[in-house]
């Protein structure tokens, strides 16, 4: 069984950091990521990172800001958030794939955390 745990949001001001973290637990898939929920809204991606290699890709609301980076060892995948924004404000979920193509959906993805929420305030 795979489990996906995310810590590391918070309440934070404008122009502030964060560093979000996913712990996984069980056998290791392709390619994991973060997307975003915010209240009212559709899940987004954010950003995806295949766990062998660095193949990384960011949407273009984040690319710039956020770096996306894992630990083999320690069996996490993080979410370096700088220059954040009020509208980044939202549920962020780390998610994982078995597969190549189409990480924008979230229909890609077989595993799911719990979420963790980034409040920014301006």
């Amino acid at each position: 069984q795979v489990q996906l745990v995310e810590s590391g949001g918070g309440f934070v001001q404008a122009g502030d950091s964060l560093r979000l973290s996913c712990v996984i637990s069980g056998r290791t898939s392709l390619r994991y990521s973060w997307f975003r929920q915010a209240l009212g809204k559709e899940r987004e991606f954010a950003a995806t990172i295949t766990w062998i290699g660095d193949n990384t890709d960011f949407s273009d609301s984040v690319k710039g800001r956020f770096t996306i980076s894992r630990d083999n060892a320690k069996n996490t995948v993080y979410l370096q958030m700088n220059y954040l924004k009020p509208e980044d404000t939202a549920v962020y979920y780390c998610a994982a794939s078995s597969r190549w193509e189409n990480y924008y959906s979230p229909l890609t993805y077989d595993y799911w955390g719990q979420g963790t929420q980034v409040t920014v305030s301006s």
